[in-house]
């Protein structure tokens, strides 16, 4: 029986090493991709409200709001956030309290670093992959994803959804962007990389605040689990000027906008933003 114990033991340590080791070769390649995304910014000039004289009228307001004239153009961000995340359905949320960090680079990628509690990992999305690696309680893997290209697709999804307000310069007129005009208050952006295309329709309000975003999404979160075009987006509140970028502080959203079934499991609330020190994972 002491031997039976003792081998026991020895293989439960063993199994606890293994899972330690394994968790932190989860958090280098994060700081890894953290750090390639934050090389890929730089400075690109300051903002000229001439640039988007040409726009339709709702992304022209857009931009007028969101930047303020003489702002260095910058392509990437460091977002500080808590909030709530919804870890079940519509029906019942099980909404838990949750900081993050993330590094947002579109189109290129992000990292998002999440903690909420018992639940803690990242998702992310780099131009050759992406990922979803969550563990509980730091010990046991309880949601391993990515590295396919449905996965990269849907998240090439988000990267491109978040970039519309919380680093809008990127959607400047240039290569890979296309503006159309919606409506008298809504707008469509079409941004192209990694042979993808992903549209964003932003609705602004008369002073050109970007009020709601909504975007087809390719996407498995629905009851039948399939891979399909579906809405996703949120609405944003709490404007702060982050070193001449006007951004939403308060981000709620999630799958089925618009529909009955809308579940908003992203309850983000901004502490800061900086578009300098990125590479500090």
């Amino acid at each position: 029986m002491k031997i039976a114990a003792a081998s026991l033991l020895a293989l439960l340590v063993l199994a606890l090493v293994f899972l330690g080791v394994w968790r932190a070769a989860d958090r280098r390649a994060d700081a890894r991709a953290w750090i390639a995304l934050a090389s890929v910014d730089a400075p690109s000039g300051v903002f000229d409200p001439e640039r988007v004289a040409d726009l339709p009228e709702p992304a022209r307001r857009y931009f007028l709001y969101t930047i303020a004239p003489g702002t260095p153009l910058r392509r990437a961000a460091v977002i500080e956030m808590g909030g709530e995340i919804g870890l079940g359905t519509r029906d019942a949320p099980g909404y838990r309290p949750m900081a993050a960090r993330q590094i947002l680079a579109p189109p290129h990628g992000f990292v998002w670093r999440l903690d909420a509690g018992l639940i803690a990992g990242s998702d992310g999305m780099t131009p050759d992959t992406s990922w979803t690696r969550f563990w509980l309680a730091g010990l046991l893997p309880v949601v391993r994803a990515g590295g396919d290209a449905d996965a990269f697709r849907s998240a090439f999804g988000r990267v491109v959804a978040e970039g519309t307000f919380w680093t809008p310069a990127v959607f400047l007129p240039g290569p890979g962007i296309r503006w159309e005009e919606v409506d008298a208050d809504t707008a469509r952006v079409t941004l192209s990389a990694h042979g993808l295309e992903q549209s964003v329709e932003i609705t602004v309000a008369e002073d050109g605040q970007p009020v709601r975003v909504v975007m087809p999404r390719w996407s498995d979160a629905n009851p039948e689990g399939e891979w399909r075009v579906q809405p996703f987006g949120g609405d944003l509140s709490e404007f702060r000027d982050f070193g001449g970028y006007r951004l939403p502080t308060h981000v709620d959203g999630g799958n089925l906008i618009g529909t009955e079934d809308y579940f908003p499991f992203f309850k983000a609330r901004v502490t800061d933003i900086r578009f300098d020190d990125l590479a500090v994972p």
